[in-house]
């Protein structure tokens, strides 16, 4: 079905009015505590992160921010804090835990008590409000003799307390051994005696002090000498030399009882245990996080509070905090939608995952760095998430700060997954933090190429670290006087052309929304030095080799290449081909001339005309099907274009794509199969991308090919379940169900380019 843009509108309008009200997702409940932290579930807003859950009784709950990177990058949790509540309210039958997401906060009650946890979404704060009212029977006239009726309510002040524990194990340096190194960008190639630095914690008059500032010597020298850059070292960008993490915890009414020692999930801790002895009318806790670099860090002065803490206890102000977020919140699913009537179980369980996971996106809307696609800012306790090995001993028994594929690493083809769904929910601001971290190191990318090869051009590889240049283990060894600028690994060797996709966003998101197009003006300058990368540097290997820098026809030779990690010393690959074009069509300041870019290579298949992976290549060394990238994310094939059958060939023939097909982790086949209208295929792999996970919250996916929760899986499901609904023909036609099922009872808004909403 093709809507003009003019009935695009038109059919916009009718649905608004037709509808009537504003959209309200539904909670998400509980009536049961949890094991443990694996049964958590998410909270957050601004760029902090919660796992929240109730465990024999208490509540607990990890904080994670982005951009709390140590000295080996990994991405440390700012700690883990536990509410005791004497009388143990939690216990009883009218225990609830839910996840309100049309206000963005957890609620946990039971037992005459209910707790609040939000956080602020124009600042790193976390809220904890705690209600409590107990109640009794009333069997007779009070003393006063002026009491109330027999079996009436009388509510009464609770005179419990309440403890609030902060745990931390980071009390003490920690050696970091090679089986964790994952967690870090050292992976193999971890120095012997690394350690995870311990953090300072200090009881003040306030409540609690914690803080973790890096030392001047980190990952980033170890890289710049492993991968021969230390001539241009001072020009580089270092965002974790001497960086400083610090939270602190406002708990006005509580006394410090002094600090216990403990273990969780084969982790020891220390506990600072503050305590209110009788809770009245309830009580507030409040955690403020904060991070910068030490040459420019100041605390905040506020109402005279001084420099000792960045705010004053009384200048925050949780009702005003309450209303705003609830609002933002509100707001954020004004946006999009996706909602069905609960006839159909699949289609249900799909809507609902997707909402569940769109809500995690929010989480991290405003950080200044992405959400991570390993976990993002909800992974818990490691051991939790494989389970048990063969002698029934944790594989995992690490710490929480633990996951695989590392905190500070930008893995580039994971990450996109991530970002792409954001076009057509409409959340354009919230993309920022992942352009804004490829532009930043723009500066480190050019100089690089410059360094190395001495022409123009930002060399972003695959495995990125958040300074810039390539991941210090992936890099590889290369032997004396060899090429430096080119990874020895087997898998990432040669592959330069993913940072295109993070060009296109910006140039996409541009035309989703014209309105703010100057916002994404400043990301041209990214785009311009991708491209003239690839003009530049081909002719420049051409005349290393002493051969032609250009064909016959006066195009590129793209060679060594790459199709992904897959498709190795690759002639020409398509997914680079697509990409070129793409990007050098929707900008029409490039550097590189459309006619320069070679034509995406074809090949017959019984018969069938193909997409080619490439020209020619040396091997196959991973699962991924780089030539079908030319349908997504390049959409030069595709619903309403050229060469659909071309397409639909590879899809259904190629015997590599068909092999691989699968919906595990960052797999595309779902998003292929909507972009080229294959319905009952589309259906099939959504089911599988959207079923629950293996933990209690459903939208916490199985590791895949990274870590728990995987979060490039949820991504990856988004943009096929979006493509199922809208797509667009090359001159802005909207077609509605592409690849709907028609059994599937569907509403929704999604965005469309032009600044347009399309509801249905």
């Amino acid at each position: 079905m093709r809507i003009k843009k003019t009935l695009t509108m038109i059919l916009m309008l009718l649905a608004m009015v037709c509808q009537g009200q504003d959209y309200v997702p539904r909670d998400y409940v509980w009536t049961t505590q949890s094991d443990n932290s694996s049964g958590s579930m998410p909270c957050g807003g601004h760029d902090i992160g919660m796992n929240v859950w109730v465990e024999n009784g208490e509540i607990l709950f990890y904080i994670s921010q982005s951009g709390w990177f140590d000295e080996n990058n990994t991405l440390l949790k700012a700690g883990r804090w536990r509410i005791h509540f004497d009388d143990m309210p939690f216990d009883g039958d009218d225990f609830v835990q839910r996840l309100c997401l049309d206000d963005g906060a957890v609620y946990v009650s039971g037992g005459g008590k209910e707790v609040r946890i939000w956080v602020d979404v124009d600042e790193p704060i976390v809220f904890v409000k705690i209600n409590s009212r107990t109640t009794e029977k009333n069997g007779s006239a009070g003393k006063s003799g002026k009491g109330k009726r027999e079996g009436e309510t009388i509510a009464k002040s609770d005179e419990h307390g309440v403890t609030v524990s902060y745990e931390s194990w980071r009390y003490q340096d920690r050696e970091l051994t090679k089986a964790e190194c994952q967690q870090c960008s050292y992976k193999w190639v971890l120095p012997k005696g690394s350690v995870t630095y311990g953090d300072h914690v200090g009881v003040e008059e306030y409540g609690l002090r914690f803080w973790h500032r890096n030392r001047e010597k980190t990952i980033f020298d170890f890289t710049v000498e492993r991968e021969h850059l230390d001539a241009i070292k001072d020009s580089l960008y270092n965002p974790i030399k001497g960086l400083q993490m610090e939270g602190r915890m406002f708990a006005p009414e509580f006394h410090f009882i002094g600090t216990s020692d403990g273990n969780y999930a084969s982790t020891d801790y220390r506990a600072w245990k503050f305590r209110k002895d009788h809770l009245k009318r309830g009580a507030s806790i409040v955690i403020d996080l904060r991070y910068t670099q030490h040459e420019r860090y100041e605390l905040k002065t506020i109402n005279g509070c001084g420099t000792v803490v960045p705010y004053c206890f009384n200048n925050i102000n949780g009702k005003r905090s309450l209303e705003r977020s609830a609002r933002w919140w509100h707001d954020y699913w004004q946006r999009s939608w996706i909602t069905t009537d609960g006839s159909n179980a699949d289609a249900a369980r799909v809507v609902r995952n997707y909402e569940l996971m769109r809500y995690m996106l929010g989480c991290n809307a405003y950080g200044a760095w992405p959400t991570k696609f390993n976990g993002g800012l909800f992974t818990f306790d490691p051991m939790f998430v494989e389970g048990p090995d063969e002698k029934g001993e944790a594989k995992n028994a690490f710490t929480p700060d633990y996951r695989k594929w590392g905190g500070g690493t930008m893995t580039a083809q994971n990450q996109r997954l991530v970002y792409w769904p954001m076009l057509k929910s409409g959340d354009y601001d919230m993309m920022a933090s992942q352009l804004d971290t490829y532009l930043r190191l723009l500066p480190a990318a050019t100089a690089r190429t410059r360094y190395y090869w001495g022409h123009g051009g930002a060399s972003y590889t695959e495995q990125l670290e958040n300074f810039g240049l390539p991941n210090p283990a992936e890099y590889g060894k290369h032997p004396e006087g060899s090429d430096y600028g080119v990874e020895r690994n087997a898998w990432l060797e040669y592959e330069w052309d993913t940072a295109l996709e993070f060009c296109m966003m910006a140039l996409q998101a541009a035309q989703y929304d014209p309105e703010h197009r100057a916002d994404f003006d400043r990301y041209l300058p990214m785009v311009e030095e991708c491209l003239r990368f690839f003009d530049e540097h081909y002719q420049y290997i051409a005349k290393q080799l002493g051969a032609k820098a250009l064909d016959d026809d006066g195009r590129l030779i793209l060679y060594p290449g790459s199709g992904c990690e897959t498709y190795k010393m690759a002639y020409n690959p398509s997914s680079t081909i697509a990409a070129l074009k793409a990007v050098a069509t929707a900008f029409p300041q490039s550097p590189l001339p459309l006619e320069r870019i070679p034509d995406i290579p074809l090949r017959a298949i019984d018969g069938d005309t193909c997409i080619a992976p490439a020209v020619t290549w040396a091997r196959i060394q991973n699962t991924e099907t780089p030539q079908l990238y030319p349908v997504f994310p390049w959409r030069i094939y595709g619903m309403g274009r050229p060469g659909l059958d071309i397409a639909r060939n590879t899809y259904l023939k190629d015997p590599h794509a068909v092999a691989m097909r699968s919906s595990k982790g960052w797999k595309q086949d779902l998003i292929w199969a909507a972009c080229l209208g294959l319905t009952d295929e589309a259906k099939r792999l959504c089911v599988e991308k959207f079923a629950d996970g293996p933990y209690r919250f459903p939208a916490f996916w199985d590791p895949g090919f990274d870590w728990a929760p995987d979060l490039n899986r949820g991504g990856a499901a988004m943009i096929g379940l979006q493509e199922m609904l809208i797509q667009e023909t090359p001159d802005g036609e909207v077609m509605l169900l592409p690849a709907w099922p028609k059994e599937w009872p569907v509403r929704f808004k999604l965005h469309a380019t032009g600044g347009r909403e399309v509801v249905y």
